[in-house]
């Protein structure tokens, strides 16, 4: 498993029904896409809660020929052509795990990104993050819950689903507009090694 996202951040003034007509008549393209775990179409509007107007899709791949068949394929190419080249942030998936409201469509998203300490015992921190995830799985309102590591700066990202609001969650809180997941189960549970 591998996790990716890009954050186009928006004008404070700009009209997000932009991004959310793109994603109604868009989105479904992805339905059926090879290697694709899922992907969640998230925006965040400027408010209070919010900083910013975003448009941060989030992806899980199933298989690393998905990933480079998108980025290197039309589909990233209309990001590109549209909002300019962002730069994608790339994790090493370590755990996915469907949650308890894993038949229900998402409303909220949640990413928090966690930086991985120099001293850390690595093997701890990563066990530790794993046996997290699973647990945050278990809490009501979550579709499921994931954690990937990037190794380059040293810094975890776990990332839900939720059914409502994820009042138990913390970190960057995204509205779902839609979800793309068509090779969902082969992200499998638990731990990716």
């Amino acid at each position: 498993m591998h996790a990716m996202q890009y954050d186009i951040t928006l004008p404070a003034d700009y009209d997000m029904g932009i991004i959310r007509d793109r994603v109604a008549t868009r989105g479904h393209l992805l339905d059926d896409f090879p290697g694709l775990g899922l992907k969640a179409y998230l925006i965040r509007e400027r408010g209070p809660q919010s900083p910013v107007n975003q448009y941060a899709p989030f992806y899980l791949w199933a298989s690393p020929a998905g990933m480079n068949s998108f980025l290197w394929g039309p589909g990233f190419q209309h990001i590109v052509d549209d909002f300019g080249r962002p730069e994608v942030q790339h994790w090493t998936g370590l755990a996915h795990e469907e949650g308890v409201a894993s038949t229900t469509v998402p409303r909220t998203a949640v990413r928090r990104r966690q930086p991985i300490a120099p001293g850390t015992d690595l093997p701890s921190a990563v066990e530790d993050a794993v046996t997290r995830t699973a647990r945050f799985a278990r809490l009501d309102g979550v579709v499921c819950a994931s954690v990937a590591v990037d190794p380059r700066r040293w810094e975890l990202v776990h990332f839900s689903l939720w059914a409502d609001d994820a009042p138990e969650a913390v970190g960057d809180r995204f509205e779902v507009l839609h979800l793309s997941a068509p090779e969902r189960p082969a992200l499998t549970g638990g731990r990716q090694w």
